[in-house]
């Protein structure tokens, strides 16, 4: 059925569909995997410190592998390394479905690290393959198209969340795990088929000292863009769900809902994000639109911190500072989401992806271990503080960003 569907499109449109569902199944696997993880650790009483010690290689390994994915990819296609993403999530899974004895701290966390190479090798070349699929005059199609990719991709991380909660209440564990591994298998096999050869290979092929870039703009971009995320991660990781705990007195599904339905709604606004910054009117983004929209996300942990400070309706402040954010923030991904597929050079595309998505990484990991320990250590304020600092350098950044496009194309 699904292959008669394919055959009444274009092919780019195909290859665009294939893709983004590849994609679609891995996220939500992604999202219910994290939160078995921690809701069924929790039941088997390991402390908060020890589950989020479960994820540290996760965090890691996507670090190394956005290196070193963006290289495979210009040397075998991104065909390839979507795939080969796909199987190792398919890996972590199985891993995960033995008795409850094995499942050590150890162990879960190299099924982890499994789990966030399979992620990154399946995010990088998904969103290498867009730059591939439509013609270099088309920027307009490109923006939305890499808007749609990446807010729906969150969308499904947040409903994933509750897929996760829901699976382990009608399944178990170890149940929910096989019935993930079972259906992700299908998808992949459906991908090895269907998913066209080479996409993305480079003609020459590239030395592994050519995964640093040598692009000032995807450098640039790159640095904005780890000072962006670690200003989300820094309080939004492991501050916001132990003060939303501590402070407002919610319980687990209390704080997981909340958190779920603000990724899912962060990705909603991703999606539509280009018709918020002007394409519906034409309007490309370029990198003057980077630093107008790192300025004004500046404002927004400054003015929740203030909140914090002079105790000024905080249940409020917090719930409509964190929607404010998460709207402005989420329009300031989908800008940087397009920029660098839109720098980056079109042949071996996914070298400067890779790379791209390597800073992205080193950000969130940044973000994560600070958030646990400035919490700590001085409280939610002291977090909001740091995030407003590290918006504020990602907006310097961005102030050496092109103000046109940059079209390579080899």
């Amino acid at each position: 059925m699904g292959m008669l569907l394919l055959k009444a499109f274009s092919p780019q449109v195909k290859q665009y569909l294939i893709i983004t569902g590849n994609y679609w199944a891995f996220t939500l696997t992604d999202g219910a995997l994290r939160m078995l993880v921690v809701l069924y650790f929790h039941q088997l009483g390991y402390s908060p410190f020890n589950i989020a010690m479960l994820f540290l290689f996760y965090e890691i390994f996507g670090v190394v592998t956005n290196l070193v994915g963006g290289w495979l990819g210009a040397r075998l296609g991104l065909n390839k390394t979507m795939n080969i993403g796909l199987g190792l999530q398919i890996i972590a899974l199985a891993m995960l479905a033995v008795p409850s004895e094995f499942l050590t701290i150890i162990y879960v966390m190299m099924a982890q690290a499994l789990s966030g190479i399979a992620k990154d090798l399946n995010k990088m070349s998904a969103k290498s393959s867009i730059k591939l699929l439509v013609p270099p005059d088309e920027e307009g199609k490109l923006y939305q198209w890499v808007a749609m990719l990446t807010g729906s991709k969150n969308t499904l991380k947040g409903i994933g969340f509750f897929v996760g909660g829901i699976l382990l209440t009608l399944l178990a564990f170890k149940g929910a795990i096989m019935l993930m591994a079972s259906l992700l298998a299908l998808v992949w096999l459906f991908s090895l088929v269907v998913l066209k050869e080479d996409l993305g290979k480079a003609k020459s092929k590239p030395k592994f000292k050519d995964v640093l870039s040598k692009s000032s703009a995807i450098n640039v971009l790159s640095g904005a863009r780890m000072f962006l995320f670690g200003a989300r991660d820094v309080w939004f990781v492991v501050a916001l769900p132990v003060f939303l705990s501590v402070n407002f007195g919610w319980d687990h599904w209390g704080v997981g809902g909340f958190m779920a339905s603000w990724v899912i709604g962060y990705g909603i606004v991703q999606s539509i994000a280009p018709y918020i910054t002007g394409k519906k009117q034409r309007g490309i983004p370029s990198g003057r639109s980077a630093l107008l929209w790192a300025s004004y996300l500046t404002l927004i942990p400054i003015t929740i911190a203030l909140s914090l400070y002079f105790d000024f309706y905080i249940h409020i402040s917090i719930i409509v500072g964190l929607l404010v954010f998460g709207i402005v923030f989420a329009i300031n991904s989908s800008l940087h989401s397009y920029l660098i597929v839109s720098y980056a050079d079109h042949d071996g595309v996914s070298l400067d992806v890779g790379f791209y998505y390597m800073a992205n990484a080193m950000g969130r990991l940044i973000g994560t271990i600070l958030s646990g320990w400035v919490y700590q250590q001085h409280g939610l304020q002291a977090c909001l503080w740091i995030s407003a600092l590290f918006v504020a350098i990602a907006a310097v950044l961005s102030t050496k960003l092109p103000e046109t496009q940059q079209h390579t194309l080899n």
